[in-house]
């Protein structure tokens, strides 16, 4: 929530502004309109001779569960820059991305998460800050039950459906709060 204008340091009220349909922040002196929109997570489905690299969180939210190796995309990179650098930094894999492969709209937390089919360039990795361990898993090894986030079962679902078909699409999935 922001209360106060970036620009002047004016209070800030919640309100619709004039020709828009949705309530932003309003500055209540300058007039300036502070916009939020939904973050932008990116990852990969990091791929060695058929296992997936997956992760361990070790931190909040779902510490202890296992994730694909994603995060927060950063100003100045792009969708595919960001996925590789996640992958780096959570797992310490140097991947080569092969294109998106799923978007799932999280909208009622204001996220997107993109996922792109990578391979790994060598079958080396290491856990970083953000993962206890990192493990190659078989398709069927892979720790279903312990998984952090309901984004990273539906993409796993839709990679290894692909995986089976040696055909791999682009998948687009909306989770809802309920």
């Amino acid at each position: 929530m922001i209360q106060f204008c970036q620009r002047c340091g004016a209070r800030a009220t919640f309100t619709i502004p004039p020709g828009d349909t949705f309530p932003r922040h309003v500055c209540e002196t300058c007039g300036h309109i502070h916009y939020e929109n939904p973050r932008l997570v990116v990852g990969c489905v990091a791929e060695w001779e058929g296992r997936i690299l997956l992760c361990r969180r070790a931190i909040e939210p779902r510490h202890g569960f296992w994730t694909l190796p994603a995060g927060f995309m950063e100003n100045g990179e792009t969708t595919a820059q960001g996925a590789i650098r996640e992958t780096h930094e959570e797992a310490g894999a140097d991947v080569l991305v092969d294109g998106p492969f799923a978007m799932i709209n999280v909208a009622h937390i204001n996220q997107v998460h993109l996922f792109y089919r990578g391979r790994m360039r060598s079958p080396h990795f290491s856990p970083g800050i953000e993962s206890l361990e990192v493990c190659l898993f078989h398709p069927d090894q892979i720790p279903w039950h312990d998984l952090a986030f309901r984004s990273v079962t539906l993409c796993l679902e839709r990679y290894l459906g692909d995986m089976a078909t040696g055909i791999f699409g682009f998948h687009e999935t909306n989770i809802s709060a309920a």
